[in-house]
């Protein structure tokens, strides 16, 4: 007789995996970071994509890959944005994607958690999103099968070799080094 433990997959785990896509137009990554050590400031990325291989049975399998094309960035202010996308910040030119690709994923007590390799800016560290969902499938007026999820990590610019800044004349820095990343999704079940 032949047992199978929890952390091995079976034909029937493999066979309940769907794959879901990022539907960008009801989907934002955002992130927030703190401006003149005062506010913190906004901004999304338009031009997102990425796939999900999802087993509701066995969420701990699943697989998350996304992109974003920095040349997207819109903090509402054009010139601050050209500035984002400069080799003071983001280096578009040379660097025009941002990518993540999960590596494991486990249980937490709100949901989630995935741990993967985040590419930016050339230089690839490994986060960890913390998950809020996936929520219950729904099926839109078009007959597509949905879910969603919303995730949170927080990274240092510095570690991604986003080093400008200025001192302030009353003490502190322009631009802080921590970026709150925010993700909605909303995914397509693939047919």
């Amino acid at each position: 007789m032949t047992t199978t433990t929890a952390t091995q997959p079976t034909a029937t785990s493999a066979a309940t995996a769907q794959v879901w896509s990022i539907d960008a137009s009801h989907s934002t990554a955002s992130f927030s970071v703190r401006h003149m050590m005062i506010s913190n400031v906004r901004g999304e990325f338009q031009k997102l994509a990425g796939s999900v291989v999802y087993d509701a049975a066995r969420p701990e399998t699943a697989k998350v890959t996304a992109t974003i094309e920095v040349a997207s960035i819109s903090t509402r202010d054009a010139q601050r944005d050209t500035h984002l996308r400069s080799g003071d910040f983001f280096d578009a030119e040379n660097h025009p994607v941002i990518a993540f690709t999960s590596k494991a994923v486990r249980r937490a007590d709100t949901g989630l958690e995935v741990i993967g390799d985040l590419t930016l800016r050339g230089t690839t560290r490994e986060v960890v999103l913390t998950v809020d969902g996936p929520t219950a499938t729904n099926k839109d007026p078009w007959g597509n099968t949905r879910i969603g999820a919303s995730a949170r990590t927080k990274i240092k610019r510095s570690e991604f070799g986003m080093m400008w800044n200025n001192v302030l004349e009353a003490g502190g820095v322009l631009v802080g080094d921590d970026v709150t990343i925010d993700l909605d999704v909303s995914l397509v079940l693939q047919k």
